[in-house]
């Protein structure tokens, strides 16, 4: 199968491989999703299948309106609208009851509940009104691996496996949307993005719980990224807790006989002397530019290095730094630097 790179031109040809049951990558302001029809069963089977993902973790259904999920989702509460009303479009997905059999258990893991998103992003919005069908977007990478946040990361890992890429340039944010369930009484994040449960309160005066546990074997996650290894390159990352730890981070590396890859701020970056077994990668100014980046640097050292271990730089849980190191930590395994 040829894999076509689209652009904002070819907005009809992407829309009619997704009427026809086709995948297509779009993108979206966090990472690059993989598109498919949400009421086409045959259509989302393929999503698992060029992913390699599992077929109980559930995807994500994006939408261009309220009234597009109002088809699907049970009536939405006062405190929901508004939620919408603030946050999108934007990076926040919804997880709501669901009418009686109007999604296949193959988006929703089997569940009767389903995550709803309505992405901030122009081009990926006129594709779904386009088709005149929710999108699924699971992130567009082979499942376990790093996100997409260019098109050409879609390309390197589903390349023949789907027909098509909608490009649109860099993602905005680097880091998926925070996952929020309002299916139960108690609101509660199953996974941190760019709003944070402080913003969610303000808005709906409220406790918000944070949710966030890993799911058994026999349990079916009710968001993606919750059981399964996520964001983790073929090299061993491992966090490195604070810049004053980069120092014996560095003796440690040039003790290495393999290369090893350092992600850092710039401060970190040029504050220290590396050996030459060293790659450096630039997380930019601050934790903000590091979640933007923290994608792209763990595929570059997957897909254009040699590296067989990676120094991550580690930041505090708070406000989008709590996004970072989620998966962050997930890519290391929860492994972190020892001195």
């Amino acid at each position: 199968m040829d894999t076509h790179i689209y652009t904002a031109d070819d907005l009809d040809a992407a829309a009619k491989d997704i009427v026809e049951g086709k995948l297509v990558s779009f993108p979206t302001e966090t990472v690059y999703g993989l598109g498919a029809d949400a009421t086409n069963e045959d259509a989302v089977k393929k999503v698992y299948a060029a992913k390699g993902r599992p077929s109980d973790n559930p995807l994500i259904v994006h939408v261009d309106s309220e009234e597009m999920v109002e088809e699907y989702a049970m009536p939405l509460s006062d405190e929901a609208k508004s939620l919408i009303k603030t946050f999108w479009p934007g990076p926040l997905t919804i997880i709501f009851n669901l009418k009686d059999n109007v999604l296949s258990k193959t988006v929703t893991g089997g569940l009767d509940t389903a995550a709803f998103r309505n992405p901030n992003n122009d081009l990926t919005l006129s594709l779904i009104k386009k088709a005149g069908v929710p999108i699924v977007g699971p992130s567009a990478n082979t499942s376990g691996k790093p996100s997409p946040t260019i098109a050409m990361h879609v390309y390197h890992d589903l390349k023949g496996k789907i027909a098509g890429i909608l490009d649109d340039g860099e993602c905005q944010f680097g880091v998926e949307s925070t996952v929020l369930d309002m299916s139960t009484d108690q609101p509660a994040i199953l996974r941190p993005g760019a709003i944070s449960a402080e913003q969610i309160q303000e808005v709906i005066h409220k406790p918000v719980l944070d949710e966030r546990v890993h799911v058994a074997d026999a349990q079916v996650p009710k968001a993606p990224g919750m059981k399964y290894k996520h964001y983790a390159p073929s090299a061993q990352v491992y966090i490195v807790d604070s810049p004053k730890d980069f120092e014996e981070a560095a003796k440690w590396a040039a003790e290495q006989d393999d290369k090893v890859g350092v992600m850092a701020t710039d401060a970190v970056l040029n504050n220290l002397h590396f050996s030459n077994n060293v790659e450096s990668f630039s997380l930019g100014s601050d934790v903000l530019s590091a979640s933007h980046s923290l994608f792209a640097g763990l595929r570059h050292f997957d897909n254009e290095s040699d590296v067989k271990s990676i120094l991550a730089q580690g930041f505090s849980n708070d406000g989008i730094g709590e996004a970072y190191m989620n998966r962050l930590n997930k890519s290391a395994g929860q492994k972190h630097f020892n001195k």
